[in-house]
């Protein structure tokens, strides 16, 4: 059996893969080629050249939104925590500093819980450990401020617009505190904080809703939320091609079926029909 990688006839994509992979990990050497040629190499293969010398080299995601992307989706569908620590460590490794990982597994416990965020926290502590990389918790604290509800309200308004008010109205015949939490938590609490953007906290809700794919209706307001805080229709799609290299091509289908439903609305409602 030949243990080394079959190197496909379009040299160029895998090399371009390799390139790239090696700055996500930090590495001269991709450790994934050596880790499966006994066992797998045509995987390695694929994962080089298809992940990240074709779905990576696409327009429209920056490497920076494309990693924070994956750590969301693995971090939500919490069963592949050393890809979570590998793609955690190559978000650092491309841009992205330590208080912006954090603050998306904060972001994270709004839409996967806290039990989640914990698991995810403590992924980013390990891999900070690892790398001797020293942090000040202080930088992302925030101290708790009064007005929690309005403040939450005029972010959910900004945010979701009409699709987020519509949910907040629909608890309140038979939840209305849970409305309230929503307000107060996710937005007053979550989404006034400093450390992560608007769009970024919109691309990894929407990588993370994918990837659990159990909240379609969430799934379209955050659709709605991306587009009303300076996101495109292009980053969408390209989300949902990050999103099948991590979670599935299901999971990517279905946000794909669910952004066209989310485009025509917004189609019909723009053009006064």
């Amino acid at each position: 059996m030949d243990k080394q990688p079959h190197i496909p006839s379009s040299v160029s994509t895998y090399e371009t893969g390799l390139a790239c992979l090696c700055s996500v990990e930090g590495s001269t050497t991709p450790a994934i080629v050596g880790a499966l040629a006994d066992i797998a190499p045509d995987l390695a293969t694929l994962v080089v050249s298809v992940v990240y010398g074709e779905i990576y080299q696409r327009k429209h995601l920056s490497l920076p939104q494309r990693q924070l992307a994956t750590v969301a989706a693995l971090a939500a569908l919490g069963n592949a925590r050393p890809q979570l620590k590998f793609h955690i460590a190559g978000a650092l490794n491309v841009g992205c500093n330590p208080a912006e990982v954090i603050e998306l597994m904060m972001h994270l416990a709004v839409y996967a819980g806290f039990p989640c965020a914990l698991n995810g926290v403590f992924a980013v502590k390990e891999v900070l450990d690892e790398r001797g990389q020293i942090f000040d918790p202080s930088s992302v604290c925030v101290p708790a401020g009064s007005g929690r509800y309005e403040a939450g309200l005029e972010a959910l308004c900004r945010i979701d617009g009409a699709a987020g008010k519509e949910v907040i109205a629909s608890l309140a015949s038979i939840a209305p505190d849970l409305g309230r939490f929503v307000i107060e938590f996710g937005f007053g609490d979550i989404y006034t904080r400093p450390a992560l953007g608007l769009l970024e906290r919109e691309i990894v809700t929407v990588a993370a809703l994918s990837a659990m794919g159990m909240a379609e209706p969430q799934l379209k307001v955050h659709l709605n939320g991306l587009l009303n805080v300076g996101g495109c229709r292009e980053q969408v799609i390209e989300l949902a091609i990050q999103v099948a290299a991590y979670a599935g091509f299901p999971a990517a289908i279905n946000l794909v079926s669910t952004a066209r439903e989310v485009f025509f609305t917004r189609e019909r409602s723009e053009g006064g029909t």
